[in-house]
C-alpha cells in the first residue's frame, strides 16, 4: 500500500518519539492516527473518526490547535506521555508538504507550562540508580524543569522509600534493566530508560558537557558519590531527550547530604499529615496548609521545601527565628512588605520559559513588573535587627540595566504570543515606528481614496472593501454600472454588484501590507534580544527569586503567629520538650477560637522521657501526640508554635507509629505494617529523636499485644533514652511508672453523669481507671442490646481476670525495685508472705496470733480494704 507523503511524515515523526502520543499539527488542528488515537478518544473524549475510508481506514482523532494545554494537561494527568509534532517553517514558503518536527516531549516530570502546574507545588522529576538485590548505596537525582533546581544524593537502599518521599517527585526514571523498587508503584509515575542512560561513563559526559567542567568535583562531588552521578547523568539525558530546547537554566547541580536536616520517614510523614492529609491525600487539611500565608508562588513552594526539611542547627533555627519575631513585633514592617511582595511574579518559573525560548511577551512584562517593585522592598529590609533579614537585603540584586531597557520596549499589556505584534512601545525603535507610520498611513489613504473615487465617478455608494483572495478591490452596485471608469479591471462579480481594482489601489495595498508584515517580523526580532537580555541576567534574576521567596515565608510565618497567638520556641540542645498550653495547630484552626483544649508537655531527663497517656478512644491522645510533634517540628522550620510557652530540645528525627493501614499490594496485613514500622523505629531511633506511638499491639491478641508493648515501652526506656509518648488502652503498662524511672503516667480526663460520658479533652496525670470502650460504642450507634451485653460480659471478665484491687490477675505482684521488676509481668518474682509461711512454727502459734497473722498478710497481699468491715469477724469465727 502506497503512503502519501503527509502520512510518511508523520510515521517518521512517531518512529523518533518512541511510546509517546504523537500530536500531528495539520493546519489548526493536532491530529492522532492509529493506536493513538484510540486511545486519545477513550483518555479526551474524543470522537474516533478514520482517514481512507473502505478497507485501508485509518483510525483518527484531533482537536483544534489553541486547546493544545488543556488536553495536553489531562494526557499528562492519566500517566501518559506526548509528543508535540510542529510545523516549522511558514507554509506560505514552504515548497512542496510543509517541514514537520517533534519540537518536545511532555510527561508528568517536564511541565514547565503554568496552565499545567500549581502554582503551590514544585514539580520534580526523579531518577534512581541502583543494583538489583544490591545493598550497595542508591544513587537519587531530582529536578524541577519549570524552575532549574536540580539535586543528586544516594541513600542506603533502605532508606530510598523515605527519600521519594521527602522529595514527592511525580515521575521517576528507572533502568529497564531492573524492575522499579515497589514503593514507586503508589503515584509515581515510572518512565523506564535504556541502561546505558545510567552508565557513570555517559553520565559524566553529559553533564560535564552540559556545566562546561572537566569534572563534578566543583560541585561538591567525589568519586564516592558515582552512584549520583548516574542519577543526575540519566536525568539530564532524558531532558535533553524531550526538551529539544537549551537547558541553560539547569546551571548548578547541588549536592543534598543528609543529615543536614530533620529525618522524617514515609511513615511519619503519612501520619502527621505534614503535607497531604491521611484519608484523601489533598493540601488541604495538612500542617503545610494551615502555615502557608505565602502571597507568592516561590514562596509557597519554598515554604513547603522548609516543612519538608526542618533544620537540626541550633544556629541556623534561631536565625529564621530572629527574622520571624522582628517582623512579629513589627506589625506595620510585615504588612508594607505582604502589599509590596503580592504583584510579584514567579521569577522562577518565568526564567525556566525564558532560557528555553518557550516565554511570551507577557512572561517579560512579569520579569519588569517584579523588577519596578524590588527597590521598595530592599529599602524596608534595609538596617533590620534580624542577621537573617540584613543578609538578603544584600543579597537582593536590582537590575536597574535591565528594568531600563524593558521599561522602554514593552507596553504595560502584552499579549501572550508574540507573532501578532503589538507589544513594543513607539520610540523604542525608530524603524518600527516608521514601518508602523506607514501601514497606518496607507491604511487612512485608501479612506481617503474611496472618498474621492466616489466624487470623481459620481457613484455615491461605491466603497472600497478587503478580501484575503482579491486583497483591497472596489465595489459598484449594478445600478451605478454605467458610471465604472474605463480603467477600472473587474475581478469578481457579487450579488447586485460589480467589484474592481485598480493600479494604483494595488500599488498602496502592496505598501501597506507589505509594512504591516514587516513591522511584525521586526517586533519579533526585538522580541527575541530582549528575551536574550533577559535570559544573560538568569543567574542573577534566580538568586534574586530567592531572596523574595525567603522574604515572603518569613512574613507569611509572622503573619501566622500574630493571627493565631503563636509564640517563640526555645530551641536549646538538652533532649527536653517544655510546652505550656500546647495547641494542635490544624485542630485549632479549624475550630472557633477557644473551642481548642489546650494541654501541657513536660519531658525530659528530670521530668519523664517516657510519656504513657491512657483514656477512651475520642478522648484526644492522638490529637495529643500528634501535636506534640507537630509544635517541634514548627519549631525547628524557623516557625513560632502554637503554645504559650515552648522549650524544644534540638530533635534529629521524628518517629510517627499512629493509626492502621493495610498494605495489600505488598501482601502486608495492618499488624505486619505496624510491627515493621515498630522495628525501624526501635532499630534507628537516636537519644535526641522524639518517638510518638498510638495503640501498639492492637492488632494481635490482648496477651500478645499487650506483652509487645510494654517490651517496646522498656526497650525505648533503657536502650534508646529518647523523648517518647505512647497513647495506649493498656492499663497494664501504667505499673512501669513504679518500675521505670523515667515513665510517667498521663491520662484524659473523662467525666461519667447519668450514664452519659463527657469528653473534657484535658491531659492530667495519673492513669485512667477504665477504657470507657462500651460508653464510646453506645455514643458510635451500636444497637443498645449489644451494649448491654457487652456490659455483662465485661462484668464477667472483670470478675475472672481482675483481682479486688482491679489488677490483672496474671499480671499481679508486688512492686519492687526496679532492678528486681524489670520484666515484672512476665516472670513474677516469689511474694515475701510465702517466705514467711514456710519459716512459720504453726505449733508454737496461738488461735489469736494465727489471726492477727492471716488479717496482715491478707493485707500485704490485697489492700487495706479487704481487712476491713466483716472480714475480722468471719477470720474469728473460723479461728474458734
Amino acid at each position: 500500500m502506497s503512503t502519501s507523503p503527509m502520512m510518511q511524515q508523520y510515521l517518521d515523526a512517531k518512529a523518533a518519539c518512541g511510546d509517546s502520543l504523537l500530536l500531528f499539527r495539520m493546519g489548526d488542528f493536532y491530529e492522532l492516527f492509529f493506536e493513538d488515537a484510540k486511545t486519545a478518544a477513550r483518555l479526551l473524549n474524543l470522537t474516533l473518526t478514520s482517514r481512507d475510508k473502505g478497507e485501508n481506514a485509518v483510525p483518527m482523532a484531533g482537536f483544534p490547535y489553541h486547546q493544545l494545554e488543556s488536553y495536553l494537561g489531562k494526557l499528562v494527568a492519566a500517566g501518559v506521555r506526548a509528543a508535540i509534532c510542529d510545523q516549522v517553517e511558514d507554509p506560505k514558503q514552504a515548497k512542496g508538504i510543509v517541514r514537520r518536527e517533534v519540537t518536545r516531549i511532555v510527561s508528568r516530570g517536564t511541565l514547565t507550562d503554568d496552565a499545567l502546574l500549581d502554582p503551590r507545588t514544585s514539580n520534580y522529576l526523579a531518577a534512581i540508580a541502583c543494583e538489583p538485590s544490591s545493598k550497595q548505596p542508591v544513587g537519587i537525582a531530582w529536578v524541577e524543569l519549570s524552575t532549574g533546581r536540580f539535586f543528586a544524593s544516594q541513600s542506603a537502599p533502605e532508606r530510598l522509600a523515605d527519600e521519594l518521599a521527602r522529595i514527592g517527585p511525580v515521575e521517576c526514571l528507572v533502568s529497564d534493566a531492573s524492575d522499579p523498587p515497589s514503593m514507586l508503584l503508589a503515584g509515581i509515575t515510572v518512565t523506564r530508560r535504556p541502561a546505558w542512560a545510567f552508565a557513570h561513563r555517559q553520565a559524566c559526559e553529559n553533564l560535564s558537557r552540559h556545566f562546561g567542567t572537566v569534572s563534578m568535583e566543583g560541585f561538591g562531588f567525589s568519586d564516592d558519590d558515582v552512584p549520583a552521578i548516574r542519577a543526575a547523568g540519566a536525568i539530564l539525558d532524558y531532558l535533553i531527550e524531550t526538551q529539544k530546547a537549551s537547558l541553560a537554566h539547569l546551571d548548578r547541580l547541588v549536592r543534598y547530604r543528609t543529615g543536614l536536616t530533620l529525618e522524617i520517614d514515609e511513615s511519619t510523614r503519612r501520619s502527621l499529615e505534614i503535607s497531604r492529609t491521611l484519608r484523601d491525600n489533598h493540601r488541604e487539611g495538612s500542617l503545610l496548609a494551615v502555615l502557608d500565608r505565602t502571597v507568592t508562588s516561590m514562596g509557597s513552594r519554598l515554604l513547603a521545601d522548609w516543612v519538608t526539611n526542618p533544620l537540626v542547627e541550633i544556629s541556623a533555627v534561631e536565625s529564621r527565628l530572629d527574622a520571624v519575631a522582628e517582623l512579629v513585633d513589627q506589625p506595620l514592617l510585615a504588612s508594607e512588605l505582604r502589599e509590596q511582595l503580592r504583584p510579584i511574579h514567579d521569577l522562577e518559573r518565568l526564567l525556566a520559559r525564558i532560557t528555553t525560548a518557550r516565554a511570551t511577551p507577557r512572561d517579560l512584562s512579569g520579569i519588569v513588573r517584579t523588577l519596578r517593585v524590588l527597590p521598595v522592598i530592599k529599602a524596608k529590609l534595609t538596617a533590620r535587627q534580624s542577621s537573617r533579614l540584613n543578609a538578603l537585603e544584600a543579597q537582593l540584586e536590582l537590575l536597574p540595566e535591565l528594568r531600563a531597557a524593558l521599561d522602554a520596549a514593552l507596553e504595560d499589556d502584552c499579549p501572550l504570543v508574540s507573532n501578532d505584534g503589538g507589544f513594543i512601545r513607539s520610540g523604542f525603535s525608530a524603524e518600527l515606528d516608521s514601518l508602523r507610520e506607514l501601514a497606518a498611513g496607507g491604511k487612512q489613504w485608501i479612506a481617503r481614496y474611496q472618498s474621492d473615487e466616489a466624487a470623481r465617478t459620481g457613484i455615491s455608494s461605491l466603497k472600497v472593501g478587503f478580501n484575503s483572495v482579491f486583497g483591497y478591490y472596489l465595489e459598484v452596485t449594478n445600478t451605478h454600472r454605467d458610471k465604472v471608469p474605463p480603467h477600472y479591471i473587474r475581478k469578481q462579480t457579487v450579488k447586485n454588484a460589480e467589484r474592481y481594482i485598480t493600479p494604483e489601489l494595488k500599488e498602496y495595498e502592496e505598501r501597506v501590507l507589505t509594512a504591516d508584515e514587516r513591522a511584525k517580523e521586526l517586533e519579533q526580532r526585538l522580541f527575541i534580544e530582549l528575551r536574550q537580555q533577559v535570559a544573560d541576567e538568569a543567574k542573577r534574576l534566580r538568586a534574586t527569586a530567592e531572596v523574595l521567596a525567603e522574604t515572603d515565608v518569613l512574613v507569611a510565618l509572622a503573619e501566622l503567629a500574630r493571627q493565631r497567638g503563636y509564640c517563640r520556641p526555645a530551641i536549646v540542645a538538652e533532649p527536653v520538650l517544655r510546652i505550656v498550653d500546647g495547641r494542635h495547630p490544624v485542630l485549632d484552626s479549624l475550630l472557633a477560637d477557644g473551642q481548642f483544649v489546650p494541654n501541657d508537655t513536660i519531658a525530659g531527663p528530670e521530668d519523664g522521657m517516657v510519656l504513657l497517656i491512657t483514656g477512651p478512644n475520642m478522648a484526644g491522645k492522638s490529637t495529643y501526640i500528634r501535636q506534640t510533634a507537630l509544635i517541634a517540628l514548627m519549631a525547628q522550620l524557623g516557625s513560632f508554635v502554637p503554645a504559650r510557652e515552648a522549650t524544644v530540645g534540638l530533635v534529629d528525627r521524628i518517629f510517627a507509629r499512629v493509626g492502621a493501614s493495610d498494605e495489600l499490594a505488598r501482601g502486608q496485613s495492618t499488624f505486619m505494617v505496624e510491627m515493621t514500622e515498630t522495628a525501624r523505629i526501635l532499630n534507628t531511633a537516636t537519644k535526641r529523636s522524639l518517638v510518638i506511638l498510638d495503640e501498639i499491639g492492637r492488632g494481635t491478641s490482648t496477651y500478645d499485644g499487650v506483652s509487645l508493648a510494654w517490651s517496646v515501652v522498656e526497650h525505648l526506656h533503657q536502650h534508646i533514652g529518647c523523648r517518647t509518648l505512647f497513647a495506649t488502652h493498656y492499663h497494664e503498662l501504667t505499673q512501669l511508672e513504679t518500675t521505670l524511672s523515667r515513665v510517667r503516667n498521663l491520662n484524659v480526663a473523662v467525666r461519667e453523669w447519668q450514664d452519659n460520658l463527657v469528653f473534657l479533652h484535658q491531659i492530667v496525670s495519673g492513669a485512667a481507671d477504665k477504657s470507657y470502650g462500651i460508653h464510646v460504642a453506645r455514643l458510635a450507634g451500636v444497637p443498645s442490646g449489644v451494649v448491654e451485653r457487652a456490659k455483662q460480659i465485661l462484668a464477667q471478665l472483670e470478675h475472672d481476670h481482675l483481682d479486688p484491687r482491679g489488677r490483672p490477675k496474671w499480671a499481679r505482684g508486688r512492686i519492687g525495685r526496679a532492678a528486681d521488676l524489670q520484666l515484672s509481668l512476665f516472670a513474677e518474682p516469689e511474694h515475701p508472705v510465702l517466705e514467711k509461711l514456710r519459716e512459720l512454727d504453726v505449733d508454737q502459734l496461738t488461735p489469736m496470733a494465727a489471726l492477727a497473722l492471716l488479717n496482715r498478710w491478707r493485707e500485704e497481699l490485697c489492700g487495706p480494704a479487704m481487712s476491713a468491715g466483716g472480714s475480722e469477724t468471719s477470720l474469728a469465727e473460723a479461728a474458734r
